[in-house]
């Protein structure tokens, strides 16, 4: 099985309007299914890759253009730095878990498979079983109702709590287990994939980590430069598309006095970009996927 279908390839890398000669950033490297595309596009130019999955390393091509960063893109300021780059030319990035990781049972991502409960892109910090069996339960109904959008949240932290006083939570199944029980028969497949999707976000910060890469865009990529983002839930979308199109993640854009907008960014797709059908029958983990394409304007906030 493939690392990684690349999802939107050719939509996403023609959205960066790649200069043969300019610096290209991949803060999702992955399989390399993307950087191998935007190589085919540059003839002196560099790419750099950033992933903090050590697994990813085994996928980096033999390419005198490319650099690996086996970091999270968090800290995409501090390693252009350390390689002697202060502006790019665009930057793409394929946010969610990948196929290779959903896969890998013991990574603890799916609930398809018992596995213990980790769900961490790297092998630091908290995992899951940390979050189920630490957190209180007003800490547990906050990040189901939050990152999962649960109408039933703060039940569910109460189950959880109730039940990890009889044995603590080890495995994916146990969980499973214990929800399958207490969800509507209709729902539970969506409910525990937003359960899931809840603890796998709190563990790897998700969302402020794609503010802050966010926020570092607005810094290093030079004006008319492209920032090309692939999302595959409405909470990455919605941070996308509203620092997109106001400059903030939250709150209206500032304006001039004439009323002008003054934002970072030019919408380049004013609707997010979406599989075609061709695309789903031949990968259908794109279905959810949404692509958007941004130009850094001169405005800086």
């Amino acid at each position: 099985m493939a690392y990684h279908d690349p999802v939107l390839l050719h939509e996403s890398v023609n959205g960066l309007n790649i200069n043969p000669t300019g610096i290209y950033v991949d803060v999702t490297f992955g399989g390399g299914g993307h950087s191998r595309e935007i190589l085919n596009h540059l003839t002196t130019g560099k790419l750099l890759g950033f992933d903090q999955d050590p697994d990813a390393a085994a996928n980096v091509p033999n390419n005198e253009n490319f650099i690996f960063v086996n970091q999270n893109f968090r800290h995409l300021k501090r390693y252009l730095r350390f390689h002697g780059i202060t502006k790019i030319d665009g930057l793409l990035a394929d946010l969610g878990v990948s196929s290779h990781q959903f896969d890998t049972a013991h990574r603890g991502f799916t609930f398809r498979e018992d596995a213990e409960l980790d769900m961490r892109m790297t092998q630091s910090g908290k995992s899951a079983r940390d979050v189920l069996n630490q957190y209180d339960e007003a800490g547990l109904s906050r990040i189901f109702k939050l990152y999962g959008e649960l109408p039933t949240a703060r039940k569910l932290a109460n189950l959880i709590v109730k039940q990890r006083e009889t044995a603590p939570f080890v495995t994916t199944g146990q969980l499973r287990q214990l929800l399958e029980k207490n969800m509507p028969q209709k729902l539970w497949h969506k409910q525990l994939a937003q359960v899931f999707q809840a603890l796998r976000i709190e563990v790897n910060e998700e969302l402020v980590v794609l503010e802050s890469l966010i926020e570092q865009c607005v810094e290093v990529l030079k004006p008319g430069g492209r920032l090309v983002v692939i999302s595959y839930h409405s909470l990455e979308d919605r941070l996308v598309k509203n620092y997109i199109r106001d400059g903030k993640f939250e709150g209206e854009a500032e304006k001039d006095f004439f009323g002008n907008k003054l934002v970072p960014f030019e919408q380049i797709s004013r609707k997010p970009i979406t599989p075609t059908d061709e695309e789903l029958k031949i990968n259908n983990r794109a279905r959810s996927a949404k692509l958007r394409i941004a130009q850094r304007t001169t405005y800086t906030p």
